[in-house]
């Protein structure tokens, strides 16, 4: 278990980098005089950001140059760096990018070599989704930190911050100078698909605080923070990967419920905010998504919060922006909203011809696209692209998931982990009274593709700490006969660790728990995923929430269950009745202790 002394010295590192302000502001001539030397062609490669297939930039696998060449017509990324001269890489691990540490700083590397080996050659701005909690695109031996709703549940602005700062640390050793990241929507809707655990909860000033330090912490670090997805993605039934959310609120319930973190984060110094496809019919009744609206755009984020910084776009090749207009439009659209970065398009040609030709046939004039090609290099001067664009020798090494970031992922996730319930009281539990524990439940793919399964975690870390406990994975929708069979094996134990995903009326995780719990034995269920399960699992005497299923997070959880460390955590949601979702069962700031 990491000392306190190597707590200490990596909370003081966060004090230090924080006093000293990260990177100083870049001389603005430096980006006007690059502008003024860029042909046209150029200035319309600096808006986008596309992904690309391989682990290299030069010599990606066979199968990875074929779907570069079905995508873009062409093998490797650095043939797409020299043809449509992008501003901008997004890594994904779909994309075969982030294999490891040591290989993404080579990836980064190459990029930079191959873009800034063209005539008037300019560095890339590489990016990716590091949110942590659900969504990772880099893993171990990255540090994992909990995610937002579980940052949420500590409540902890200083661990925010070093969230921020250590996470933007391991990003940068590995080539990676802008995250998509933190979430800023307020999860207003309990059953919204699209959120829920990766924002940090139900209270607009409590997620203003914790998006403006993570902030302050990414920035410490030299990394471009992007708050997301504005004007706020929190309150919808309606994913925007799929279709085509519509938001109800009216103009004073945004200004009350959806501005706040956003306007934190502007005034934290965010480097750059994305924009969502949805549709908020009080801000704009054109029926737009954000993405294309100029009141949304233009209108609230720069006249009314002042944001002078980059706009990203969600991801063009949603559902949620491409419903209402054709994959040529919607990239001018959005630039003439007030757009700066264009991420992702389904088709890259098509957009990038579209954006020339608008330039060239007045309907988007060259000035309007110069206002994002400057703001776009500014960042890049800011984070010191232009004199350092090059991972440093060892700094992979010396950085990405070293003892002191893992021990304080470790201690942050400790003042997460929620006790819900604690009848009897069933926790903690002692290995001399109850040594044999039988670990059940879910095991959901690992939200990295390195880690878990849970149930496995969960055993391997209570056996750690003095039990003997057995991983019996029965998935997340356990047939009678996979019920029959947990049940019979929880006869033999001590006591049952139950894991549960997503727990509704109907299933048969329910049933599960409901049985074990008839059968005498202490049961305690963990929630890997939202906290709301409790309300569908009155008979489980005890319930904690871990609001992911990393490893960071279930160990944590462990540690608590064995009585190591006592639960900290309290609710940033309210948790509704099952049987009356009008009433509130548990209340935001909820959480037990012993």
């Amino acid at each position: 278990m990491p000392s306190r002394r190597t707590v200490l010295a990596v909370g003081a590192g966060v004090t230090a980098a924080l006093a000293a302000g990260g990177t100083a502001r870049a001389d603005d001539r430096r980006p006007e005089a690059l502008l003024s030397r860029m042909t046209l062609r150029e200035k319309v490669g600096q808006v986008f950001v596309s992904r690309v297939h391989g682990h290299s930039a030069t010599a990606p696998d066979p199968a990875d140059a074929e779907a570069n060449l079905a995508d873009f017509g062409v093998r490797t990324a650095a043939e797409l760096l020299a043809r449509y001269r992008l501003g901008g890489i997004v890594y994904f691990t779909w994309a075969h990018n982030t294999r490891d540490p040591r290989q993404i700083a080579e990836l980064s590397d190459g990029l930079q070599r191959a873009s800034l080996g063209q005539p008037r050659g300019l560095p890339v701005l590489i990016s990716t989704d590091q949110e942590h909690g659900v969504v990772c695109r880099v893993g171990r031996p990255a540090t994992l930190f909990p995610g937002a709703m579980a940052i949420g549940a500590g409540g902890d602005r200083a661990g925010a911050r070093t969230l921020g700062l250590l996470a933007g640390r391991e990003l940068r050793a590995m080539g990676i100078r802008q995250d998509y990241s933190p979430v800023a929507d307020v999860n207003v809707d309990p059953a919204n698909p699209v959120i829920g655990v990766r924002s940090f909860g139900a209270d607009p000033d409590a997620v203003a605080a914790l998006v403006a330090a993570e902030i302050e912490g990414y920035r410490a670090a030299g990394v471009a923070a992007t708050g997301k997805h504005f004007p706020g993605h929190g309150d919808t039934s309606v994913d925007s990967h799929t279709g085509f959310p519509v938001i109800t609120h009216t103009r004073e319930e945004w200004e009350a419920l959806d501005e706040p973190p956003f306007r934190a984060a502007v005034a934290a110094g965010v480097d750059s905010l994305m924009t969502a496809h949805i549709v908020v019919p009080s801000l704009d009744a054109s029926g737009d998504p954000a993405t294309l609206s100029r009141p949304v755009v233009t209108g609230l984020l720069r006249e009314r919060l002042g944001f002078d910084g980059v706009v990203v776009t969600d991801a063009l090749d949603m559902a949620g922006v491409r419903t209402k207009y054709g994959d040529d439009r919607v990239p001018v659209l959005a630039l003439r909203a007030g757009v700066d970065q264009l991420l992702n398009p389904p088709k890259l040609d098509v957009a990038w011809n579209a954006v020339l030709n608008a330039v060239r046939d007045g309907e988007l004039t060259e000035e309007r696209l110069d206002e994002s090609v400057l703001r776009i290099l500014r960042l890049k001067a800011r984070l010191g692209l232009f004199d350092d664009p090059y991972v440093r020798a060892g700094e992979v090494g010396r950085t990405v998931g070293v003892p002191a970031h893992l021990a304080a992922a470790d201690r942050l996730a400790e003042r997460t982990t929620t006790l819900l319930v604690n009848e009897g009281p069933v926790l903690p539990l002692s290995a001399r009274t109850h040594p044999r524990i039988l670990v059940l439940g879910a095991d959901p793919a690992s939200p990295t593709g390195t880690t878990g399964p849970p149930t496995g975690v969960l055993a391997a870390a209570l056996t750690a700490l003095g039990f003997t406990a057995t991983a019996l994975p029965t998935g997340t929708a356990p047939s009678p006969e996979t019920v029959t069979r947990a049940v019979a094996a929880a006869a033999g134990a001590d006591a049952v660790v139950v894991a549960t995903y997503d727990v509704t009326a109907d299933s048969s995780q329910r049933t599960l728990v409901r049985q074990l719990a008839a059968i005498g034995r202490p049961v305690v269920a963990v929630a890997v995923r939202n906290p709301y399960d409790v309300a569908q699992l009155p008979f489980a005497k005890a319930c904690l929430a871990t609001y992911c299923w990393t490893d960071v997070e279930l160990r944590a959880a462990a540690r608590v269950i064995a009585g190591a460390v006592s639960p900290h955590g309290r609710l940033p949601v309210p948790v509704r009745r099952a049987d009356d979702p009008t009433r509130v069962l548990y209340p935001i700031g909820h959480g037990l202790t012993y």
